[in-house]
């Protein structure tokens, strides 16, 4: 522990105190050195002892001084699930920033879950990498108490929820990306559009369907919440919901899958009925991952820009990082979607 350390308590009113790391020992009941074991995620310390430490963190709003926090050459990169082509594109953006900064990049993944596990902090907090990007994810209060105090900066990216005004985040705009592409329906004659969502407590999936909501409402189309299938993201949810809107009698000529795995589940479910694409139903899917342009018909899709929000992450972690306390403590970037039509979208067929 280089000397003096010290945190500043964050006080009500313009009175503010700061206490050296030794006056947090003494307050814990421990020594200088078990605080800094705690700050370096050092795993010899009682699990109660780290807590109540932790606690005093808190409680005194430490922050380690940049020009003190020795960091590894690394960027963690922290997904809630990487099993599909989506995560690829993820991955080669920052890669592609972390290269030229001379950096190697950790994943991680949290197995479905938002909000990545307590030992994945204290894994972070050992490595002390250059900063940290969530993906589809989230930290809790003490997690990002405790990244804050090593200084360890972090970015989410695409937020599942909202991520309050303090924590910087990347995303799209999901809301105008699902506008377009049912406007692009309506357009083509469509009044029949069926909807397969993504998971209601993710932020991207609940402003995709905003928008298309709000592209039947402005063509004066009636929203039929008998045609919107809640999915998960993934392939099989496209086929399984997909099945049950082109079995109804008065299927849709059309469906907006909320991302283009979806949609090539979709694909799977006309097929197995004989219904072509799109003679006899048009897909649009949401994303433009690589595949798209390559499945008989080529997908009419909404295109996210996955590798460059992944860069434009990477950047401003790493700009986070070299700042001083003047940096801006919240930065919140929306990058803009487009609609790439294919062959998989065409007139309805009556």
């Amino acid at each position: 522990m280089t000397a003096p350390e010290r945190a500043q308590t964050q006080t009500t009113g313009r009175s503010t105190q700061t206490a050296t790391l030794a006056e947090i020992a003494r307050e814990a009941g421990v020594s200088a050195p078990t605080v800094s074991k705690v700050l370096n995620g050092r795993a010899d310390v009682a699990p109660a002892t780290r807590t109540r430490v932790e606690e005093l963190l808190r409680t005194h709003g430490y922050r380690r001084r940049r020009a003190e926090a020795t960091r590894s050459p690394l960027l963690d990169l922290v997904f809630h699930e990487m099993e599909s082509a989506w995560a690829l594109e993820v991955i080669r953006g920052v890669e592609n920033v972390a290269r030229d900064a001379g950096l190697s990049v950790v994943l991680s993944e949290s197995a479905g879950r938002l909000t990545p596990g307590r030992t994945w902090a204290d894994q972070v907090a050992a490595r002390r990498p250059h900063g940290v990007i969530l993906v589809l994810s989230e930290l809790d209060e003490s997690q990002r108490a405790l990244l804050t105090s090593r200084s360890i900066p972090f970015v989410v990216m695409d937020p599942a929820g909202d991520p309050g005004t303090d924590v910087p985040s990347i995303g799209a705009t999901n809301w105008q990306g699902g506008l377009a592409a049912t406007r692009h329906l309506v357009e083509l004659g469509h009044t029949r559009i069926g909807a397969i969502t993504g998971p209601s407590r993710m932020m991207c999936s609940r402003a995709r369907i905003d928008g298309y909501r709000a592209a039947l409402e402005t063509a004066g189309l009636p929203v039929d919440p008998d045609l919107i299938r809640p999915g998960d993201f993934h392939h099989d949810s496209g086929y399984r919901l997909g099945l049950q809107l082109l079995r109804r009698d008065d299927r849709p000529t059309a469906i907006f899958a909320g991302n283009d795995l979806q949609a090539l589940g979709l694909y799977e479910a006309a097929r197995e009925l004989g219904l072509r694409i799109p003679e006899d139903v048009s897909v649009v899917g949401f994303d433009d991952l690589p595949v798209a342009r390559w499945v008989g018909p080529p997908l009419t899709t909404v295109r996210q820009p996955l590798t460059e929000m992944a860069e434009a992450a990477a950047r401003l972690v790493l700009e986070l990082g070299r700042g001083d306390d003047a940096t801006p403590a919240a930065t919140r970037v929306e990058l803009a979607t487009s609609l790439v039509v294919r062959s998989s979208s065409g007139a309805p067929p009556f």
